[in-house]
């Protein structure tokens, strides 16, 4: 049976297995997932099996649906797509038989152009630097090798199972990347790489092509086009 994995700020929080036509997906009561975030619409997405194939539908949604970080209506999903919803990922897996880590999963960054459901929401909370042009990490190996995460917002922490163990700063001229202080770090491959060598907690200058290591899930800095 196929499923849904939902990760919340890189942890695994929940399974759901897809075993029925259609299962929703909203903030509120009667949706098979209730997601108790103020960036989810009532009545959020769909997730849909027809015949062999499953698709995630937006029911037009005030902030929108992605599929590996694009905006999508309704698409067809494949084993490893990340449907974001919100703060929320669901990586979807085809069967039961398909192995996961739970600490493969990375953190979810929230779109800047989110709206969210409150008066008083603080101005900086959207902020979004615009002088350096936008950049991303690409996943190289492991169950999610290819997906992109875009590093829209000024501060970007990436880690594993709930641990943030790097941030990724963007500035007016370029990206830097630290490391970030834990003492849930318990293995000595915990301790993120950058190009081989450890991440300090001193600001490192990031260049194309620079490749980052978390955990043994390495991951390549690049410039979109």
């Amino acid at each position: 049976m196929s499923k849904l994995i939902m990760t919340l700020d890189g942890a695994v929080v929940k399974e759901y297995p897809i075993d029925k036509d259609s299962i929703s997906i909203g903030r509120k009561h009667g949706n098979d997932i209730q997601l108790n975030d103020l960036t989810v619409s009532g009545r959020h997405a769909l997730i849909v099996v027809m015949g062999e194939h499953t698709y995630v539908d937006d029911l037009g949604s005030t902030n929108g649906t992605l599929l590996n970080g694009a905006r999508v209506a309704k698409t067809l999903i494949k084993p490893g797509d990340v449907i974001q919803i919100g703060n929320y990922q669901f990586t979807y897996f085809a069967d039961d038989d398909t192995e996961y880590e739970p600490t493969m999963f990375i953190q979810a960054e929230v779109e800047d152009t989110q709206v969210m459901k409150m008066d008083n929401a603080p101005a900086e909370a959207n902020k979004v630097i615009r002088g350096e042009r936008l950049a991303g990490v690409k996943l190289m190996n492991g169950p999610m090798a290819r997906k992109v995460l875009e590093l829209r917002k000024p501060f970007n922490t990436i880690g594993f199972n709930g641990i943030k163990m790097a941030m990724i700063a963007r500035n007016a001229d370029n990206y830097t990347i630290s490391a970030l202080k834990s003492n849930k770090l318990r293995r000595a491959n915990d301790i993120p790489m950058l190009n081989g060598k450890p991440i300090s907690m001193e600001a490192v200058k990031l260049k194309e092509n620079d490749l980052i290591e978390l955990a043994g899930t390495q991951m390549q800095f690049f410039y979109f086009e």
